[in-house]
């Protein structure tokens, strides 16, 4: 077993961080921090600690805060402006009020949020909206854009979901730092080779003729899966393999993305936001299925489980034990569900409703370690080296 971890939460007011205590210490809830900004995604260096924290809005303009101290604090760098800014330019007193002392915004407007990170040997990636990826070589600090991304000959034809055109999900290659795959809502996957100077759209079906028909405008047609990917994630091991939570299904890929096939069979609904892969068996996977997009999005039949797989998606279980079997209509939205390294692995997933549930053997059991927080975005792990 390796050493106290540290989960690492974003929330609509700030980010968290719950420290596992030893024995019946249990957990222990800090925050909020970085300065109760909405938080959309934290991930950490297990390597230094260094700790990132990427979000902000209409209001606080896009930025990514950075503690190298276990969260004690925190410095910001401010990306884009929000309307704070153009109301203290404008009012003096309220800038006193709030300490402004001007903006230091390289991209002025061009994005309103930081909605994912990804820390990829040694390069700190982040996901905007709308639809950008930035890269920072220095830890976060200074910022640019990938500009071969932006610039995709398919940009006019991407078309936002819900929440927006967003690029949601990033994902390295353990073994290569040139490969990258990201997931945008609702463009689909897209992948790298040559550490992003040049950008392949990935969403076709490897088994286009027995998807079936579909009225929902997100599921699969014309060969493709659909391009509202919720989630997705890298497989261990050699190869490459990968996993997606759509809007419209779960799917593997065994050729890094470039044909997919549909797993969903087994499980109660094909709608969900978070999946996760085993640290070390690429068969070994969880998904939390909701009940629809337009049936309320929590848990079909009230009755909360994370569904498992042990062979790569051919057969689901569903694993109850801990979690809430009546009257439960939270959600767990697309980042909101991580993993340890342990053996067994740990998983871990935080709720709208401002829960945050535990297992300590890879599903089988769940206990509730933090409650009343406020709506929570994601889950990540720091484990330190």
């Amino acid at each position: 077993m390796s050493g106290p971890i540290t989960l690492l939460v974003g929330t609509t007011k700030g980010a968290f961080l719950i420290e596992e205590g030893d024995g019946a210490a249990g957990w222990s809830v800090s925050g909020p921090h970085c300065g109760g900004w909405p938080v959309n995604h934290v991930v950490g260096d297990p390597g230094t600690g260094a700790i990132w924290a990427g979000g902000g809005g209409e209001w606080h303009g896009a930025g990514v805060w950075r503690s190298e101290d276990g969260g004690q604090n925190w410095s910001l760098a401010k990306l884009t402006k929000g309307q704070l800014d153009d109301w203290a330019a404008n009012d003096p007193d309220f800038a006193a009020m709030i300490g402004w002392t001007g903006s230091d915004a390289p991209f002025e407007e061009e994005f309103q949020q930081i909605w994912s990170l990804g820390f990829v040997h040694g390069t700190l990636y982040a996901g905007t909206k709308p639809a950008g990826l930035l890269a920072s070589r220095d830890g976060g600090r200074t910022w640019e854009q990938v500009k071969a991304l932006s610039d995709h000959p398919t940009r006019d034809s991407w078309s936002p979901g819900a929440a927006g055109l967003v690029l949601h999900t990033i994902v390295g290659d353990p073994s290569d730092a040139a490969k990258l795959w990201l997931g945008i809502s609702a463009a689909g996957v897209f992948a790298t080779e040559d550490g992003g100077r040049s950008w392949e759209r990935r969403n076709r079906l490897s088994n286009a003729g027995d998807c079936g028909h579909h009225d929902h405008p997100a599921a699969p047609r014309d060969g493709e899966t659909g391009h509202c990917v919720h989630n997705m994630m890298h497989a261990p091991g050699p190869g490459e393999v990968l996993y997606q939570q759509n809007h419209h299904g779960v799917w593997r890929s065994g050729d890094g993305g470039r044909s997919w096939e549909d797993i969903t069979a087994g499980l109660p609904s094909t709608f969900g936001f978070p999946i996760r892969v085993h640290p070390r068996d690429p068969d070994t996977i969880w998904t939390l299925p909701l009940n629809g997009d337009s049936a309320g999005r929590f848990p079909p039949g009230a009755a909360a489980a994370v569904w498992r797989s042990r062979d790569a998606g051919q057969s689901w279980q569903p694993l109850r034990q801990g979690l809430p079997q009546e009257s439960c209509f939270f959600t767990v939205l697309r980042q909101a569900m991580a993993g340890d390294t342990r053996d067994p692995a740990g998983i871990y997933f935080g709720t709208n409703s401002g829960s945050v549930f535990a297992s300590a053997d890879e599903g089988d059991s769940w206990q509730e370690i933090a409650r009343h927080l406020p709506t929570i975005l994601a889950v990540e792990v720091l484990e330190r080296n």
